[in-house]
């Protein structure tokens, strides 16, 4: 599978360089940064919460934890949740579940940053699929998608790595509701929508995206 459809159209359009980095099936960051030896503070994952009625997607270092606490605070309210893996899968109906890249200003999203991850020059997340991984430079995606940058991980990860031989398929092992990270999860039977009802949602997206081009277009 290729990566995201409608973010290699809106990279192409926006003349945005970026690097396509092909590596084995993995479901993890952290395992995706070992693969593509490079840092795991420039490894994005993306972590889909639920706050109050809406869905934000929030963007920190692999080798960091997201903090459900902190998240209360910068959000003002208790009601802060993970999303389920059902709800991921309807908001990025042209990604692999888990494997959606941080540009959720595509899918209507809003986007939090951790500062850790916007010291770095660039950023490297997944492309859509568990086998395709994106690089550019970190600027680059804070000027196409606007993030909120604030301070919401917690401590480094200590999780063992599986053998990366054996990474394809490897089970979500040891996994908390805190620690849950939504790009590290495997395809599971029956938590996708129908084939049909995906079109629809990326056609729609695409149009969405295409009128928000032309007014900006026409601004200008």
């Amino acid at each position: 599978m290729p990566i995201s459809r409608i973010l290699s159209t809106y990279l192409n359009h926006e003349r945005v360089h970026y690097d396509v980095l092909p590596h084995p099936e993995a479901f993890r960051a952290l395992a995706i940064a070992q693969m593509l030896h490079t840092s795991e503070k420039k490894m994005a994952k993306i972590v889909i919460v639920k706050v109050g009625m809406r869905f934000v997607m929030t963007v920190l270092p692999a080798n960091w934890k997201v903090d459900l606490h902190r998240l209360r605070t910068v959000f003002a309210t208790h009601s802060v949740r993970l999303a389920t893996e059902d709800e991921i899968a309807g908001l990025f109906p042209d990604c692999e579940l888990g494997a959606m890249p941080p540009f959720g200003n595509l899918y209507k999203i809003p986007v939090y940053v951790d500062c850790s991850l916007a010291e770095d020059e660039e950023i490297i997340f997944q492309g859509g699929t568990h086998s395709d991984a994106i690089r550019m430079r970190y600027w680059d995606f804070a000027a196409l998608v606007f993030p909120v940058v604030a301070e919401f991980h917690r401590s480094p990860a200590h999780e063992s790595l599986p053998n990366l031989g054996t990474a394809t398929g490897t089970p979500r092992e040891n996994r908390t509701a805190a620690e849950s990270s939504h790009c590290e999860v495997q395809p599971e039977r029956g938590c996708l929508t129908d084939y049909h009802q995906r079109s629809t949602q990326i056609g729609r997206l695409e149009q969405s995206w295409s009128r928000d081009s032309e007014m900006r277009s026409q601004s200008a």
